[in-house]
């Protein structure tokens, strides 16, 4: 099934459903429609199951899929599961010979259709009930944010406001994209890639950002009001900025000058303002460290029903604080998530502004 979704600068998106032999769903999104055939002899099944159980003492959840284990661990580039498939060989997660952005079902999720109740012992416990989909920036085996171009990495926020959309509707209680690069990170494939959890609670730091802005506390008053040298660049009504209170040297964020509770809310300037920011950061990251730097970088949402007050953020996590210097969290930052930070947050700024580009 595919149709057109929505208009971008009088182009138009197209969105293909195609329900892949275990099940699983997979979107074809794309400027150009896409009506090829899938190839036939598909093999490959998901292999679900995990609960999450809660921790007294800190008052948050850790979800347990013990089937990730075996999740695929740095293939060759023949057996690259993120391709597109080619005639004559094992097909990847993606059964057809082209394809622009693909979005699928992960094989091994830790949140999915629950298989059965949860068997903890005295924990206290739920089903890790959800989703878990794969993000595939473009067939192109290499890339990145930075190097994708402007109109792919706008089909990417019209890929990601479809599944929050469509996330949310079913009932998830929050739903997060994100992305992984670099091996310091953990990093298991390195087509261009990222992912999207969609969790049945709502995790604690994002159910305290609720709490802050639904008691009266504007993100976007407070950085105007900020030292303006914490400022990197502003597009299109979005401001990239280094957070006077980072807990990572050199963390970026990127939010709204005009307060917006998800990407499903963007102006279309503010759209265009936000996908210019995403490479521009990326970008000086890696011209900054030398390298292509490793770094966490996650969109904060409103959580469903949520959206009133909420302000949204995109945050990037570089695990660098030196080319060939990684930020590792040590046990002060892992037992009691007091974080040491070795640079001024208006420092880090002041460089990755002075990046040239």
């Amino acid at each position: 099934m595919t149709y057109a979704q929505r208009t971008i600068r009088d182009r138009r998106v197209f969105r293909r459903h195609h329900i892949k032999p275990d099940g699983r769903n997979l979107f074809l999104f794309g400027y150009n429609e896409h009506v090829t055939a899938p190839m036939t002899g598909e093999e490959l099944n998901m292999i679900a199951g995990s609960d999450l159980r809660y921790h007294p003492l800190r008052d948050e959840w850790a979800v347990y899929a013990a089937a990730r284990a075996n999740r695929t661990f740095k293939p060759s580039a023949a057996a690259n599961p993120l391709a597109a498939s080619a005639p004559g060989l094992p097909l990847t997660e993606i059964p057809f010979d082209a394809f622009e952005l693909a979005i699928f079902e992960n094989r091994f999720p830790a949140f999915s259709t629950p298989q059965a109740p949860p068997e903890c012992g005295d924990a206290q416990a739920i089903a890790a009930t959800g989703a878990c989909e794969v993000v595939v920036y473009s067939s192109d085996p290499a890339g990145s944010l930075a190097t994708l171009g402007q109109d792919r990495r706008r089909l990417l926020l019209e890929a990601w406001v479809d599944r929050y959309a469509a996330l949310h509707e079913a009932g998830n209680a929050y739903v997060l994209p994100f992305q992984n690069r670099g091996d310091e990170v953990g990093v298991t494939l390195h087509h261009p890639h990222g992912q999207i959890y969609a969790m049945p609670i709502v995790p604690r730091p994002q159910q305290a950002a609720a709490d802050a802005f639904n008691g009266g506390y504007d993100l976007a008053q407070e950085q105007r009001n900020w030292n303006p040298e914490l400022e990197i660049k502003n597009s299109g009504g979005m401001v990239a900025y280094v957070p006077p209170f980072a807990r990572f040297p050199y963390e970026v964020w990127v939010s709204a000058q005009t307060p917006v509770s998800g990407p499903w809310a963007f102006t279309e300037e503010q759209a265009d303002g936000f996908c210019d920011l995403l490479g521009d950061i990326e970008a000086r990251y890696d011209a900054f460290f030398g390298r292509a730097t490793p770094y966490m970088m996650s969109l904060h949402a409103a959580p469903r029903g949520e959206d009133n007050l909420f302000q949204f953020t995109t945050q990037f996590y570089p695990l660098l604080r030196g080319p060939d210097r990684v930020k590792y969290l040590a046990s002060v930052e892992q037992a009691t998530g007091v974080f040491t930070v070795d640079i001024m947050p208006q420092d880090a700024a002041q460089r990755l502004k002075a990046v040239q580009l």
